[in-house]
């Protein structure tokens, strides 16, 4: 399907990549410590700069766009209209969604020019781990796995995101899936993906997804005529619904039952 694996090693982000760049304000309850995990030593990252001798992008202008987008308004947008302060940008937090990831990527991308002078369409995916400061209980985990894609190009429509995730679960068996209009800092419009669980006898949300915001994609240096589709999938609950378990601790940590494990396939998509 042409996706490119995007890097995902760095379990620990500042908050610049995994809330502020995303458009998420720095008074966003998704920030309190009810929430996320902060790191206590070293507690402050650098700014963004290049990590190679090769990264020529403008890492400065893009700090800068941010702050403004939040403060006082870019791109269209009125921004948050607050006192955007740099030290809460650079507190370093065990990420709290690989979609931290996805912004440094499509930053990049920004860079990159094509035949036409322009960034090219492309898309990109990931599958790794991610930690929410979350009580543990049936449906939730403080650490589990996200599958994370995004696709950019021109004259993409909402329309095209619904097609392809009905596509996407459907390789996985899941064919009954609800989509619900949703809000997110960094998308708009954004959809909450449902699918029914027999077990528990309800929807369980199994996905999150829109088009990501200008405010977003305008700071990194995209064109105003690129579309960027945006999702990320908890990996355990679609797990869930396709193996009919009821408690999410069974598929991750001391309560794992090892026959089941050797019982079922890792993996089976369908091939068409």
């Amino acid at each position: 399907m042409g996706f490119e694996e995007m890097p995902t090693s760095k379990f620990v982000e500042s908050g610049f990549w995994n809330f502020d760049a995303l458009f998420v304000p720095q008074q966003h309850p998704a920030r309190d410590l009810q929430d996320t995990f902060y790191i206590s030593d070293p507690k402050i990252a650098d700014k963004p700069g290049p990590e190679s001798a090769d990264d020529k992008k403008d890492y400065e202008t893009y700090w800068e766009n941010v702050k403004q987008v939040h403060q006082d308004g870019k791109f269209g947008s009125i921004g948050y209209r607050y006192p955007w302060a740099a030290d809460e940008a650079q507190r370093l937090v065990l990420r709290t969604h690989t979609t931290a990831i996805s912004t440094a990527v499509l930053h990049q991308l920004a860079a990159k020019k094509g035949p036409d002078g322009r960034p090219p369409p492309a898309r990109y995916f990931s599958i790794d781990r991610v930690f929410r400061n979350e009580s543990v209980d049936a449906t939730h985990l403080a650490e589990f796995h996200q599958v994370e894609g995004v696709i950019a190009d021109y004259g993409l429509t909402l329309g095209g995101l619904m097609e392809f995730m009905e596509i996407f679960f459907n390789k996985m068996g899941i064919t009954d899936i609800k989509f619900k209009p949703a809000y997110n800092p960094y998308t708009e419009p954004s959809m909450e993906i449902f699918s029914f669980h027999k077990g528990l006898n309800k929807l369980v949300e199994i996905g999150n997804s829109g088009m990501f915001r200008p405010e977003m994609l305008e700071a990194m240096g995209l064109p105003k005529d690129m579309r960027v589709y945006g999702w990320g999938l908890s990996l355990e609950r679609p797990t869930m619904i396709k193996y009919g378990i009821s408690n999410i601790r069974e598929l991750l940590g001391h309560k794992v039952d090892l026959n089941f494990i050797e019982r079922n396939p890792a993996v089976r998509l369908e091939k068409n």
